[in-house]
């Protein structure tokens, strides 16, 4: 499902960044609860065209692999690293049936990464393959649609996005298509919000503790373009929601 979907979008994907929930919300709360990546090496899995790869890189982070599994996201990214040589290597890879590393990092990422589960095992197989790939006591950071996220924000598109249930449900959770309102043309994307009890279950399993659900924040940059009320529904009923945890 999820391969051919990314193919398709390919370097167009850089353009949800730009969009309000993420330029104001998703990116300065993960990288807040990722914190100080300085002298630490990065696994970034499901790292798209690579902007938190190169972000990462930028923040001063040693080592930075970014891992996916769509080639033309891979391509992207690469050709991004050649405009802006950072030091990012990448490769094309499945989570599910990660290679085992030559090396073990410090801190992995996964935004919109363990949700492509087809049912629990898969999920759990990709926990344990991060799970491998961290030093001892390394810690894992992951941001995912809000596993109860009732659909609620009427709003929502405001911020640039629409987020539906496809009426279909999986082992994990519900299947939802998430939609960038992205000029001229809005891309689509099918995924699952898998429960919150999937999630920490199968990290549990794969051997993580200290299992934490962090919420969605909106940056002092977006309350000063936007002000407040603007951005009351969104957090009134955010769509995304981050988890971070320890090896």
């Amino acid at each position: 499902m999820s391969v051919q979907q990314y193919d398709e979008i390919g370097e167009a994907f850089e353009g949800f960044k730009s969009l309000p929930l993420m330029r104001y919300g998703e990116v300065p709360s993960f990288l807040g609860m990722v914190g100080d990546v300085s002298a630490k090496s990065v696994l970034d899995l499901a790292c798209g065209t690579g902007f938190y790869s190169r972000e990462f890189k930028r923040r001063g982070a040693t080592d930075v692999l970014g891992v996916d599994i769509s080639v033309e996201m891979i391509a992207a990214a690469r050709e991004s690293e050649q405009r802006e040589p950072l030091g990012v290597h990448y490769e094309v890879g499945d989570v599910i049936e990660l290679r085992p590393l030559d090396r073990r990092f410090d801190i992995a990422v996964g935004v919109q990464c363990l949700n492509y589960a087809e049912d629990i095992a898969e999920m759990e197989r990709m926990c344990r393959n991060i799970h491998r790939s961290l030093v001892p006591d390394g810690e894992f950071f992951v941001l995912a649609q809000k596993p109860d996220y009732r659909f609620d924000c009427a709003s929502l598109d405001t911020y640039g996005f629409r987020c539906e249930p496809t009426g279909e449900e999986i082992e994990t959770g519900p299947r939802v298509r998430v939609t960038a309102l992205l000029d001229p043309q809005p891309i689509s994307i099918v995924s699952t919000a898998p429960r919150r009890e999937v999630y920490e279950q199968c990290l549990r399993a794969a051997g993580f503790s200290d299992v934490e659900w962090v919420p969605l924040q909106v940056s002092e940059a977006g309350l000063r373009e936007f002000g407040e009320d603007f951005w009351a529904d969104l957090l009134a009923s955010p769509p995304l929601e981050m988890l971070r945890c320890r090896a």
